[in-house]
């Protein structure tokens, strides 16, 4: 392993990647495997040099999809690949999924007006990161959710609508972390969306709600739903190679966890919250040298 090279593909905003990024390097490191930070759209950047390309905090993508994906056709030995990127940046993803049996949040797709058999809901862009450009309504704010939704859709975005399903509150999200097709970990999310606003102020000095994390214990329904939803993405795409998964579920309404979000492409991956989790990680990297 010594002597390899492994890029960790980030974007400008953050040219030193997250703090994951930085842990895996780290990790990386002490295997004798070289590994550095290098923004994705860098035009002095050789991806040639490098023996795996790995991306991680590549989080302003959304903003340019097409070029994003044009430039991970272009680069050799990249995780995850080009094909998942394609199928996974865009949350139409969750109908394919929902499809093959896996249980999804019921969600609608480009509606012309708000829901009105539902007493809260969140609307969102199927092309988004972070929760930009989302946000939770009443039934009572519906003049100010429709405005949400018909600014999503005169953009021309894909608009997708679903309940809130009000025992997130409580138990928050769970994110179940897989490295090369194995559990790896697992954290909770606290709650991040208020009503009639998107990402709420944190309670603790403005704290950001996406930085109140906790590590968590999966229980078996959840990882049921995660291993179901990753044995689907194989047979959607024709592959099982995933690096990494990350596989957030919540509860439904009868309290038994429906999936929120498969993410393939940049996830968080939450290593300093599970000892070893970047030890993990960096040996699935070295094993595919």
């Amino acid at each position: 392993m010594t002597g390899m090279s492994v890029a960790l593909a980030t974007y400008a905003g953050l040219p030193e990647g997250d703090e994951c990024t930085v842990a895996l390097a780290a990790a990386l490191a002490r295997l004798g495997i070289a590994a550095e930070a290098v923004v994705w759209d860098d035009p002095a950047a050789d991806w040639e040099r490098h023996d795996l390309v790995v991306v991680r905090s590549t989080w302003d993508y959304t903003l340019r999809r097409e070029e994003f994906l044009a430039w991970a056709g272009t680069v050799p030995r990249l995780f995850n690949g080009a094909d998942v990127l394609r199928w996974n940046t865009d949350k139409r993803y969750l109908r394919e999924l929902a499809a093959a049996g896996v249980p999804v949040v019921e969600t609608r797709w480009d509606l012309d007006e708000v829901p009105a058999d539902w007493d809260e809901y969140v609307i969102k862009p199927a092309v988004s990161a972070g929760s930009a450009d989302t946000a939770r309504w009443r039934r009572e704010e519906r003049e100010a959710a429709r405005a949400h939704l018909h600014h999503l859709r005169s953009a021309g975005r894909t608009v997708m609508v679903q309940p809130y399903l009000s025992a997130v509150d409580a138990a928050g999200e769970t994110a179940l972390l897989f490295c090369d097709g194995e559990f790896s970990h697992a954290v909770r999310k606290a709650p991040i969306l208020t009503a009639g606003s998107g990402v709420q102020a944190g309670m603790d000095q403005d704290a950001d709600p996406r930085e109140q994390i906790s590590p968590a214990q999966a229980t078996a329904a959840e990882l049921a739903v995660a291993r179901q939803a990753l044995a689907a993405v194989r047979t959607a795409l024709g592959s099982g190679d995933l690096l990494y998964a990350r596989v957030d579920v919540i509860p439904g309404a009868d309290g038994s966890p429906v999936l929120l979000e498969l993410e393939l492409t940049e996830p968080s991956l939450f290593l300093r919250h599970a000892p070893g989790a970047a030890e993990r990680f960096a040996r699935a990297i070295a094993a595919l040298a």
